[in-house]
C-alpha cells in the first residue's frame, strides 16, 4: 500500500514539473538531416556547426550529407578539390552562384534523389537543415513537399544564409506558402549572400522566426544566439513527441476496436453452432 502511494505521489510531482525540466529528462530527440553550403561537404559542415550542436544536442541528432557533385576548379583549367562539392550548377561553365537568376540547375535532379534516399534509410528524420546553397536546397524541399512532389516531408526546417534558387525549373516550387515552422538565419553584413535576398525567401514561410546577426557569411553559433536555438528545438521536440503520444493512442482505439469487433463476431458464431 504505501508503495503505491508513493508511485502516485512521485507521478503526480512528475507531471507538475515545468515544460524546460520535463525535457531535459527525455531521451528521445528528433533527427535532422543536414546540407552544406557550396565548395563545402557534410563533414566540413558538421565541424563548423560544432559549437550549435552543443547547443542543440539534448534535443536534436544531426546527420550531414555530402552532395554528390564536385564544384568546379577555383582557377580555369585547374583539378577539383575532392572535397569541394555543389548540389547543383546554376551557370553555363557548370558552376553556381547564388545571386544568379534565369539559368540552369544542371545535376539537380541527382541531388534530390540522394537527398530522398537519405531521408528514406537513415531516417526517420523530421527536420531539415541548410546552409548557403543548402539552406537554398532546403527551402526548395519544403515547398516540393508541399506540392507532394518529392518524398521528403520534413516537420520543421532551419535556413541559415538561405535564398530563393535563381533557376527557371526551380521557380514552381514557390508557388505556395510553407505552413511548417522555420528558423532563417542570415548576416547583416554578409556580402556573398545578402540579406536582402534571405528576408525574400523567409517571405514565402508562414511560421517563421528570424535570427539576425551582426556578421558575414557563416552559421553563427556564439552565446547570444545559443537560447534562441534552445528553445527553438525544445518546442520541436515536444511538439514531435505530442505527436508520437497522438499516434499511439490512435493505433490503440484501433487495435481495441479490431479485438472488440473479432470478440463481437467469434460470440456471434458460437450463438448460431
Amino acid at each position: 500500500m504505501t508503495n503505491t502511494s508513493t508511485a502516485s505521489s512521485s507521478s503526480k510531482a512528475a507531471s507538475q514539473k515545468p515544460k524546460q525540466q520535463q525535457l531535459l529528462e527525455i531521451k528521445d530527440k528528433v533527427k535532422v538531416l543536414c546540407l552544406h553550403g557550396y565548395r563545402q561537404n557534410g563533414d566540413a559542415l558538421k565541424n563548423k556547426l560544432g559549437s550549435f550542436r552543443k547547443f542543440a544536442g539534448k534535443y536534436a541528432e544531426f546527420v550531414f550529407l555530402t552532395a554528390p557533385h564536385h564544384a568546379t576548379p577555383l582557377e580555369p583549367g585547374g583539378e577539383p578539390v575532392p572535397d569541394q562539392r555543389s548540389w547543383w550548377a546554376n551557370k553555363d561553365d557548370g558552376s553556381f552562384k547564388g545571386t544568379n537568376k534565369g539559368g540552369p540547375a544542371f545535376g539537380f535532379q541527382e541531388s534530390l534523389r540522394l537527398v530522398e534516399e537519405a531521408w528514406k534509410t537513415q531516417g526517420p528524420f523530421q527536420g531539415l537543415l541548410g546552409f548557403s546553397q543548402g539552406a537554398c536546397f532546403v527551402g526548395l524541399l519544403c515547398g516540393l513537399a508541399k506540392k507532394k512532389l518529392t518524398t521528403v516531408r520534413p516537420d520543421f526546417a532551419i535556413l541559415s544564409s538561405g535564398f530563393i534558387s535563381g533557376s527557371l525549373v526551380h521557380k514552381s516550387a514557390y508557388e505556395e506558402t510553407i505552413t511548417i515552422p522555420t528558423l532563417h538565419i542570415y548576416g547583416l553584413s554578409d556580402d556573398i549572400i545578402p540579406k536582402e535576398m534571405s528576408q525574400e525567401l523567409a517571405a514565402y514561410f508562414k511560421n517563421v522566426e528570424i535570427l539576425e546577426h551582426p556578421g558575414g557569411h557563416y552559421f553563427p553559433a556564439t552565446a547570444q544566439q545559443k537560447q534562441t536555438y534552445i528553445n527553438f528545438f525544445q518546442d520541436r521536440l515536444q511538439e514531435y513527441l505530442e505527436n508520437l503520444e497522438l499516434q499511439q493512442s490512435s493505433n490503440a482505439s484501433f487495435i481495441e476496436e479490431g479485438v472488440q469487433e473479432a470478440t463481437s463476431n467469434g460470440s456471434g458464431s458460437d450463438d448460431s453452432n
